[in-house]
């Protein structure tokens, strides 16, 4: 049998190719950058031609490469894949996931059965940690977060909806002998906050025309649910998106003041490049965009 080169070596190259950037696939490989471009230099010495164009301390695959590539990711796909089955046992799949919890509730959850019924072998284990970017590669394979800005670059993301901010309170806010009339009668009431949806209000009352409004108070919350649940027992006022309020299903809830306000954030599927090679972390991936949820 012909020698071949490292495995680590085929590895690093891949990723760079893939990726288009050293410090991205360095990232992924949890490599320094000096060593990953080492690993690169072993595979080209090895093969005894240059694999990339060097431009500028950046790296673009030539056409040797792009051969390379072609033949061999592949195989490389097909031996993770090996691996992945006989680690599983050949009969099940496995995805970490994280999720906020609402999300989960309110749009994955009730999905989740057509998944099982689609992709028997596929098992879920569900987080609901609030870092979840930041622990991808490390514990979870995927994630589902609400972002206010871009994602990394070095990451893999499909954008899942953009919504728009509504408010939400009780009822009674519209029908009861205590209405409100006006937004500016808000300077009364109480807003509820999502830790991770801080900006809302502002650009709601952006949009409103008051973007000097000062609510009687803010209160803080970490969950979607325990908020909807507060603004129906009359707590305060809710900043939260249109699914929430649409697809919480409850008559205790009224929309306040229909102003359209495009939302500053948005849910995301986000995972590293890599776990996209994993067939678990595909198959829901591709699900999750077909079924548009």
């Amino acid at each position: 049998m012909r020698r071949l080169p490292p495995l680590t070596a085929l590895e690093a190259f891949v990723q760079v190719a893939r990726l288009g950037s050293v410090k991205a696939a360095a990232e992924e490989l949890a490599l320094s950058t000096p060593a990953l471009s080492r690993r690169v230099q072993a595979l080209e010495r090895f093969i005894g031609r240059p694999l990339f164009d060097r431009k500028h301390q950046a790296l673009e695959i030539n056409a040797d490469g792009q051969r390379l590539l072609d033949d061999i990711a592949p195989a490389l796909d097909s031996l993770s894949q090996a691996l992945e089955n006989i680690q599983s046992g050949g009969n099940q799949l496995r995805l970490r996931l994280a999720v906020m919890p609402l999300f989960a509730t309110q749009r994955l959850f009730p999905h989740l059965g057509r998944l099982r019924q689609q992709h028997p072998q596929l098992h879920i284990d569900i987080e609901t940690t609030p870092h979840a970017v930041a622990r991808l590669g490390e514990g979870l394979d995927a994630a589902i977060v609400l972002m206010a800005k871009d994602i990394d670059p070095a990451l893999y993301a499909h954008e899942l909806d953009h919504e728009e901010v509504y408010l939400i309170g009780r009822r009674q806010l519209l029908e009861g002998p205590h209405a409100l009339t006006s937004p500016e009668e808000l300077a009364q009431q109480t807003i509820l906050l999502h830790r991770d949806m801080v900006l809302s209000f502002d650009a709601w009352k952006e949009a409103a025309g008051l973007p000097d409004l000062q609510p009687l108070a803010v209160d803080n919350y970490d969950s979607g649910q325990l908020m909807l649940e507060a603004a129906a027992q009359g707590l305060g006022v809710a900043v939260m998106h249109a699914s929430h309020f649409e697809q919480s299903g409850d008559p205790r809830l009224v929309r306040l003041f229909p102003i359209h306000v495009e939302s500053p954030y948005r849910y995301f599927f986000v995972c590293r490049p890599r776990a996209l090679q994993t067939r678990a972390v595909r198959i829901f991936r591709d699900w999750l965009v077909a079924a548009d949820i």
